[in-house]
């Protein structure tokens, strides 16, 4: 079966390998504003690739669970680089706005008030805090498997908020932030007690 060929490939990848790599689509996008290949508004680019590549990464992450119950690919090892992975990349985006972009502390907070698109994804962010201090096995012992589980919950509602950042922020009638929003939704609905049971059963059948 692909699926049994594809689990006995990823066994042979130690998850480590992800965060080596996690650094070079950062470095690629810095090269390329640095010598104009982002175009007119390097730091604008800059700032869109990496929240993109972001909101992807989270993406992957909800794909994992389903991926396992209803295809048998079996990913689970690599979910938590996922996470930090998107994490850091957020966190890149963010400082890029801050940094490069406005550039003045006193406008920040005025345009996380005032800017519903900046609020939505600050709220996004602060919630993936709480996650990527807890993704590793102490907090896993210390919380307890159930709370631990029960707090990174929030994902979902961190992905949602940085979908809809991504829809809010388009000027215009937009097909990709659309089509982001549409497969998170889409994936948070397979998550769900009634429709993961009817997914099972077809599978199963």
């Amino acid at each position: 079966m692909i699926a049994d060929r594809i689990n006995a490939a990823t066994r042979r990848v130690p998850s480590w390998t992800l965060y080596i790599l996690s650094p070079l689509p950062a470095l690629w996008w810095l090269w390329q504003g640095l010598t104009g290949g982002l175009g007119v508004e390097p730091i604008k680019a800059l700032e869109h690739a990496l929240g993109e590549f972001a909101l992807q990464l989270l993406v992957v992450g909800l794909c994992i669970t389903p991926l396992r119950r209803f295809a048998g690919v079996n990913l689970l090892r690599f979910r938590r680089a996922v996470g930090l992975i998107a994490f850091f990349y957020v966190l890149l985006h963010l400082l890029v706005w801050l940094v490069l972009d406005v550039q003045i502390p006193a406008q920040i907070w005025a345009d996380i008030v005032k800017r519903p698109y900046i609020t939505v994804g600050m709220a996004g962010f602060a919630l993936l805090i709480p996650l990527a201090l807890t993704s590793n096995n102490l907090s896993v012992r210390r919380l307890g498997g159930l709370r631990w589980r029960q707090l990174h919950r929030l994902t979902y509602a961190a992905v949602l908020l940085g979908a809809l950042h991504f829809v809010m922020l388009a000027k215009g009638f937009q097909i990709e932030p659309l089509v982001y929003l549409i497969a998170v939704l889409g994936l948070l609905a397979l998550r769900l007690p009634a429709l993961d049971t009817m997914s099972r059963r077809r599978v199963r059948g």
